[in-house]
């Protein structure tokens, strides 16, 4: 056995296909003429996904710094896409809701998605694409019970000391 890790390993063709989809979106979305930078894109697409979470939420699952993501809604709020709502449980966090302006945009932008990815998974059988869609979604789940894991593991080790 080499020692040298092998390109093909399931870790780096995720890795690699997902820079590379993300890279394609971000063209497709600079050239589609919507009048959005793709990572305001990407940020109005996953508020319409969480309509109503927190923008701390939201950066963390979109994998940015609560900053950047300020700075997205900050030019979506301004373009009357978004709105902040104050969180009547902290009244320091505030709930991102899209507005009715937004609902062709995100359309638009789920038009160019869809045809990505035909591109994408073109030569993929349907049936094929749903049993991926599910073994990815058990990848995201498993993901997800490391990271709670690995955080209640650093508060206990944090309340030992």
């Amino acid at each position: 056995m080499s020692p040298r890790p092998d390109p093909d390993a399931l870790g780096f063709v995720l890795i690699d296909v997902a820079r590379m989809l993300r890279s394609a979106f971000e063209r497709r979305i600079a050239t589609a003429g919507l009048g959005l930078t793709p990572g305001e894109a990407r940020t109005l697409v996953r508020i319409a996904t969480l309509e109503g979470s927190r923008q701390l939420d939201i950066a963390q699952r979109m994998g940015i710094e609560p900053m950047t993501l300020s700075t997205y809604l900050d030019r979506l709020q301004s373009l009357g896409f978004i709105e902040r709502r104050p969180d009547p449980v902290d009244r320091r966090a505030k709930l991102i809701f899209t507005t009715p302006a937004a609902n062709e945009l995100i359309a638009s932008i789920r038009d160019e998605q869809i045809d990505l990815m035909q591109h994408v998974t073109s030569g993929i059988g349907t049936a094929d694409i749903e049993v991926m869609r599910g073994q990815l979604k058990q990848l995201r789940a498993n993901l997800v019970a490391l990271e709670e894991d690995s955080s209640a593991l650093a508060l206990v080790k944090e309340a030992i000391r």
